[in-house]
């Protein structure tokens, strides 16, 4: 008796489906795809408890017949290649004719479709991937398909899905990605009943500010090439849109949403030190190329393609993308960073903070050693110029030699500009002043770096990672400790959550507390915010808690941390002063004195450093006195 048989045909659905649905996201790709490969100009999603309860797909493209119908639900059954030379000139999104055999055997599958010659439509319905129901029905021109309960009958599959917040994100990329890669269609979504957008226009950009916030669009810039090989148009976002993340680069290869590897690292080196690490550009570029130069039959979702020549593809690409940064000012402005409301997420307001570090119980401190030597050269008394200033010569005489008018506001400025940059000031007839008058030798670089003259040297300070790094030991701290931290705001400020931020709020809700968020219930998913930790800016309130939460999200679905440890992290990456902020003395003072206090002064909560120290001895090799 033979020990090999062909596995039934459910059965081999169940197992196909394990690799073409692997989420609910996955069902909305596939059946988003079918609806643009139908030629719909009209495209519905629907959503419920994150598409485990109900995906829903309304489009008014073409529909089928009968025969159709009842064959696109079979495996390897497909309208859009006849044999393998297809492959090599797809024009379509879909082609293997597995999607809706694998989605209707493991879940409660209705398909109804109506062509534009007939009267009357037709509606099948299958349970497991048996089909339960035939029939007539009314409706509109197109294809509706109605997904229910998802993995029903493969448990095991259904528990290892993520939180409904998780689910829900993905699911929502989905329909974003196809909305911008695919302007002429009106788009909508709806999830739990709530309609989450609406697209009728067909401007990116406009879009874009649909999702992204208002203005988003004034910092892109576009771009277009074209030769006989390859096409590239789209938009690229300014380095102070920059993200910590990688989700907001859309590449798509013949309007084919695709990761490589490739054009990334290109897109990363060609905008170079203009990004700070860790962080990526915003782009959303499309690509066009002769289809039997890619294979897009390399991966189970379709995400990834191969290049029958990828390095002549990058030669093309990155210079394409480095000539669109380089005929630019990329460069951030600070003004614009203080005005523009599209990169709150990346650049706080850059309006001075007045920082308040109150003390921690039982706070221990490792850096005894480097803070005296700090506070030895930083306070240091300065030494008096020995000599009169009468034989000295003047910087900036009030009548330059060659008898051009110089206005003396401008002497002024340079007198002033050339005062802040001296290490030691002159002191006329031997006088010094009082040592309590002193001021520490402190300077801010570029608004993003603290440089100390301590007793041995020189130390530079990364101003952000420094505060990051108060302010996560502080979380840390409050919540472990319960240390009072929260102050009262005058006008309470409301927050509506998307369903997905509600599920993680919820989740967190009580170490927000713990924090020093006082939040009050108010009706559906939404909260008012009542009290915040001192550390919060006025004004901020709202930004804060929401940064925080899309943080928290993303921590967890990429680190395992524990709880309060994310939350910290969080909390401390979006409230800590940025790149391009202007601290006032005082609060270089106040940001190097509680850096010192902390317990791991040296390397912020994800590992980048935190100070740099420079010696006399070296910076004596490198002028060659040694």
């Amino acid at each position: 008796m033979a020990r090999i048989a062909r596995l039934p045909d459910i059965v081999a659905n169940k197992i196909s489906a394990g690799e073409v649905v692997q989420r609910p996201a996955s069902v909305v790709k596939e059946l988003l795809e079918n609806s643009i490969d139908a030629g719909a100009s009209k495209i519905t999603l629907s959503i419920k408890d994150a598409g485990k309860e109900l995906i829903r797909i309304v489009d008014n493209g073409a529909g089928m017949l009968r025969e159709d119908a009842l064959l696109c639900v079979e495996r390897f059954a497909t309208s859009k290649i006849t044999g393998v030379e297809d492959l090599d000139s797809l024009q379509s999104l879909g082609f293997r004719g597995e999607a809706l055999a694998s989605i209707s055997s493991v879940s409660h599958f209705e398909l109804k479709t109506r062509t534009a010659k007939e009267t009357l439509g037709l509606k099948l319905r299958y349970e497991g991937g048996v089909l339960a129901e035939e029939s007539g029905v009314q409706g509109e021109q197109g294809t509706t398909i109605s997904v229910r309960n998802l993995f029903y009958n493969v448990p095991a599959r259904r528990k290892f899905l993520k939180s409904n917040a998780t689910e829900y994100h993905h699911i929502f990329e989905i329909a974003k990605s196809f909305s911008l890669a695919y302007p002429e269609i009106e788009w909508r979504m709806y999830s739990d009943d709530e309609e989450l957008f609406h697209l009728k226009s067909p401007d990116i950009l406009e879009r874009l500010n649909v999702f992204y916030g208002d203005d988003f669009s004034a910092g892109m810039i576009g771009l277009s090439e074209e030769n006989d090989y390859l096409s590239i148009k789209g938009f690229l976002g300014k380095p102070a849109m920059q993200k910590r993340k990688k989700l907001d680069q859309y590449f798509f290869i013949n309007h084919r949403l695709v990761q490589n590897r490739m054009l990334s690292q290109a897109v990363q080196q060609a905008y170079g030190d203009l990004l700070v690490e860790r962080q990526a550009p915003f782009v959303l570029l499309f690509l066009g190329i002769d289809p039997s130069r890619i294979d897009v039959n390399v991966h189970p979702a379709k995400l990834e393609i191969r290049f029958d020549d990828e390095r002549n593809v990058r030669n093309m690409f990155y210079p394409v993308i480095k000539r669109a940064i380089q005929l630019h000012d990329f460069s951030p402005d600070l003004a614009a960073i203080e005005s523009a409301p599209f990169i709150s997420d990346s650049y706080p307001s850059a309006v001075s903070r007045k920082f308040s570090f109150p003390d921690i119980p039982h706070r221990a401190t490792t850096t005894g050693s480097l803070y005296q030597n700090y506070r030895e050269g930083a306070f240091q008394e300065p030494t008096p110029f020995r000599g009169s200033p009468r034989h000295q010569p003047e910087l900036f005489p009030s009548h330059p030699s060659a008898g051009l008018p110089v206005p003396e506001q401008e002497l002024q400025e340079g007198r002033d500009q050339l005062a802040s940059v001296l290490l030691s000031p002159i002191y006329a007839d031997d006088v010094a002043p009082d040592p309590k008058d002193v001021e520490p030798k402190i300077w801010q670089l570029h608004n993003k770096y603290l440089i100390c003259q301590i007793k041995t040297g020189l130390m530079i300070i990364d101003q952000h990672v420094a505060h990051e790094r108060v302010l996560y030991e502080r979380a840390v701290d409050v919540m472990t400790q319960s240390v009072p931290n929260s102050q009262q705001l005058l006008f309470p400020q409301k927050v509506e959550f998307r369903p997905w931020e509600y599920e993680v709020f919820e989740e967190i809700r009580d170490d927000l507390y713990r924090l020093g968020f006082n939040l009050r219930l108010f009706g559906n998913k939404t909260i008012m915010i009542e009290g915040v930790p001192q550390d919060v800016k006025p004004g901020t309130e709202v930004t804060i808690l929401q940064d925080m939460i899309a943080e928290y999200q993303d921590n967890a679905s990429k680190l395992k941390l524990e709880k309060r440890d994310n939350l910290a992290k969080s909390y401390s990456c979006r409230n800590a002063i940025m790149a391009g902020q202007k601290l006032s003395l005082e609060e270089m003072r106040s940001l190097i004195d509680n850096l010192f206090a902390t317990r791991e002064p040296y390397a912020c909560p994800h590992g980048r450093p935190v100070i740099i120290k420079l010696s006399l001895d070296q910076l004596d090799k490198m002028f060659g006195r040694k």
